[in-house]
């Protein structure tokens, strides 16, 4: 059995005495941490680095975060280094952030990272800017996992308006603003929002875009007594003891846009450049954790077998990119009413991309770490089982992407309820996938990733075309075969 570590950050929030106690029973900590009221958030980070752990995972967590299901089983079975957990935010919808499961070894490689000066991503996002570095450093991947969480649910003004003069500095780029911007078109009238546009609204008055790292830390540091005094001329939002009953009756009406626990597998079949991490991230949002191009050591072992078997779809709900599309029927036969999701794509485009992608990755680089190595030896094999060669050659090329699509469409062609051909790479998103699945459309834009054409399609088609950025983390999904 493994031994987890709870570390649990609150400032004071109106959730903080109910979220430790759901913390503990569904987590089941072998020993648990509380940092309280200790600002900014970068003091934490330190402080929090400093213990001494003796155990397999560090579960990071903030008193904003009602954990609503038992996480221990997934603890016990997965292997990833870091999992950052999707939660449903009460201003955001399916957003990642809040919980972070977070393997020893790669809380021992953020200690040997020197805190970045002078770095805007740093005074940001402290916690994931050293996390980021550990990992690019190692070469590991992240990977994400739905949970019940309520996120952000119940807080008091005071928290609400500080949490929201901070999103207004982490939303200053295309990407991020346009989720932001989507998001706040479903707001209501209710307190929450009212404090929380307030709050966008004097931070953007109060922090010019060019304002340097220093000049944003030190509007991070007074935010504490600026929310307390801004919110003091607002509509109280509650301030009473929060009651188990308000959160299991929020429980219920949130639960009614979430999957069946009972739901499907699901395959992404494109190739790569087709738009796989668009829909990875998609998937996630809706409700599936896939993985997208997984690249360990087990997952070789698991391809070398030529069984169409995963060790780790035990724990996941499905897989992308070329680590299935080869292996269609063996998925279906192995994994009996599963959803398959064909990505297409422009042929002369994804040439040019596919071009692009492959230039400079050769499959037989050295590997200095034994993640690089396994990742190496995915990328042989899944090249020579989808394409039939390892280098870029545009004839061969054109002819794997016509006959792919034309043999899952041909498989397929009786069962056209268990595929799904969507174009994202022209705009095609939620609107498609969500009926699909069965789901509601999430109030987030589609997760276009990668792409050079998604400027246009911003422009074009607003509410389709922004990457998820991650919560703590400005990085996106991973870029892979």
């Amino acid at each position: 059995m493994k031994r987890i570590d709870l570390v649990f950050r609150t400032v004071g929030e109106r959730t903080s005495e109910l979220a430790l106690e759901l913390a503990k029973t569904n987590i089941r900590p072998d020993r648990v941490f509380i940092f309280e009221n200790i600002r900014p958030f970068s003091e934490t980070v330190q402080k929090q680095l400093k213990l001494n752990h003796n155990c397999d995972i560090v579960v990071y967590m903030d008193a904003d975060c009602l954990i609503l299901e038992n996480m221990r089983p997934f603890l016990e079975s997965n292997e990833s280094p870091y999992v950052d957990c999707f939660v449903q935010d009460r201003f955001r919808g399916a957003i990642h952030c809040g919980v972070h499961l977070t393997r020893i070894d790669l809380v021992d490689a953020m200690r040997r990272v020197s805190p970045p000066i002078n770095d805007l991503a740093y005074v940001l996002r402290p916690e994931s800017r050293l996390r980021n570095l550990a990992m690019q450093a190692n070469g590991w991947k992240k990977s994400f996992k739905n949970f019940f969480i309520l996120h952000d649910h119940f807080q008091r003004a005071c928290d609400i308006f500080a949490k929201y003069a901070l999103r207004e500095l982490r939303s200053r780029t295309k990407k991020q603003r346009l989720r932001l911007d989507t998001a706040m078109q479903k707001w209501g009238d209710d307190t929450d929002f009212v404090i929380a546009r307030a709050a966008l609204a004097h931070a953007n008055r109060s922090v010019p875009p060019e304002a340097s790292a220093s000049e944003q830390h030190a509007y991070i540091r007074e935010l504490p007594r600026v929310a307390l005094e801004e919110t003091r001329k607002m509509p109280p939002a509650s301030q009473k003891p929060l009651l188990r009953s308000e959160v299991e009756k929020r429980a219920h009406e949130v639960s009614k846009n979430r999957p069946s626990s009972q739901k499907p597998k699901v395959f992404g079949l494109g190739l790569s450049r087709t738009g796989t991490r668009s829909l990875t991230a998609a998937l996630q949002i809706l409700g599936w954790d896939c993985l997208h191009y997984p690249t360990d050591e087990q997952t070789f072992k698991d391809l070398s077998a030529g069984k169409g078997l995963f060790q780790f779809l035990n724990i996941w709900d499905g897989l992308t990119d070329i680590t299935a599309a080869p292996y269609y029927a063996q998925l279906d036969a192995n994994y009996p009413g599963s959803k398959f999701i064909l990505t297409v794509r422009d042929t002369g485009s994804w040439l040019r991309s596919a071009n692009n992608h492959w230039t400079g990755r050769d499959p037989f680089a050295p590997a200095e770490t034994d993640a690089a190595q396994s990742h190496m030896k995915i990328r042989r094999l899944l090249r020579a089982a989808t394409y039939g060669c390892y280098e870029f050659e545009p004839t061969r090329f054109r002819w794997v992407f016509e006959q792919h699509r034309l043999n899952v469409e041909r498989y397929f062609q009786k069962r056209s309820e268990d595929l799904l051909v969507i174009d994202i790479c022209n705009g095609e998103g939620f609107e498609k996938l969500a009926p699909f699945l069965g789901v509601p459309e999430p109030i987030q834009p589609f997760p276009h990733k990668g792409f050079r054409l998604s400027e246009q399609i911003n422009q074009e088609r607003s509410h389709s075309a922004s990457p998820i950025d991650h919560e703590d983390d400005a990085s996106e999904f991973e870029v892979n075969d």
